[in-house]
């Protein structure tokens, strides 16, 4: 297996939406028509691909059966168009490598993993619970997130995993950009951003790719934004970042899933909804703090869009 997957771009870690049920567990069943539409108009916006069964798309709170189908509508929402890295996540290797293979089955082309959820793994068990998981076959992005499992994926312990040859990437999640020089320093992975509100210093510190998350509700900004980094543009790149960071942040906050599902509503370009528990709704400070901040962003968007004609004929 090659570390050649091309990861760059914009791949979306989804939003699932839900649907008043009274069958389904908390009364809400997965709507997969709407979860299909929103994949397609992240595709039809630019994005690289998507990432299903992630913390945003809610995974732990699924049956079996719905966390497989999402993978499938996702698969065929894509189309061809891009890519699909599903999490892959469990308590144990055994669970996440059932995940890993039920993803290549269904299509997938890649998986998202976590080290151990909910046991603290110590170095020798988290270098294990990868080599278990990679026996599915699939190219694996490993997910450093040490404020949900409380197990941190330093740049040494990233340099083991990548030994591992179907460990392509990591979704570099702790907030310190400075690790994207000491991983590469360290071995050959591709390093992914994977923090909205710090993504301008990790692509320009060397990131390569974004699993996002505010880029369900700004996905066309998102690809811009991320096309600029590429580009070398920072100057515009932080011009548009800063409309954008303030909202951004909420990815990195407790309720970043009712936080991004709320922005998704208020855009208004496909639909967010309610969360399943254990996640409640937001607060009312909270959802008026989110509304006005998504609508001082699309103010700021809609501002710069006006001028872009008179800029262009000014150069």
């Amino acid at each position: 297996m090659s570390k050649t997957m091309d990861l760059g771009g914009v791949v979306v870690a989804t939003a699932l939406a839900f649907k008043e049920d009274a069958s389904a567990p908390a009364g809400l069943a997965v709507d997969y028509d709407r979860f299909g539409e929103h994949v397609d108009f992240l595709m039809s916006n630019g994005c690289r691909g998507v990432g299903p069964n992630g913390s945003l798309g809610e995974y732990s709170s699924l049956t079996d059966e719905e966390r497989r189908k999402v993978v499938q509508v996702a698969v065929d929402a894509v189309d061809g168009r891009g890519i699909v890295i599903a999490g892959a996540h469990g308590v144990g290797s055994h669970q996440a490598r059932l995940w890993a293979e039920y993803a290549a089955e269904d299509g997938a082309d890649g998986a998202l993993v976590l080290p151990p959820t909910v046991y603290r793994a110590n170095e020798r068990e988290v270098v294990a619970h990868f080599q278990e998981v990679a026996k599915a076959g699939l190219p694996i992005m490993a997910y450093n997130n040490p404020f949900d499992t409380k197990v941190d994926l330093t740049p040494a312990l990233i340099a083991q995993i990548a030994q591992i040859p179907e460990v392509v990437a990591v979704k570099e999640f702790s907030g310190d950009v400075r690790r994207v020089y000491e991983i590469r320093e360290l071995c050959d992975i591709d390093v992914i951003a994977g923090a909205d509100d710090v993504l301008l210093e990790m692509m320009i510190n060397g990131a390569v790719g974004w699993f996002a998350g505010y880029p369900n509700a700004f996905p066309k900004e998102a690809v811009e934004l991320y096309d600029l980094l590429v580009a070398g543009k920072w100057q515009e790149a932080r011009s548009l970042y800063e409309q954008l960071v303030p909202v951004f942040r909420w990815d990195s906050r407790t309720e970043f899933v009712q936080a991004i599902k709320l922005s998704m509503d208020v855009c208004g370009n496909s639909y967010g909804g309610p969360t399943r528990p254990p996640r409640g709704p937001l607060t009312e400070q909270q959802r008026a703090q989110v509304t006005a901040e998504t609508e001082r962003a699309l103010a700021a968007l809609e501002a710069r869009a006006a001028a872009a004609p008179a800029l262009a004929q000014a150069g």
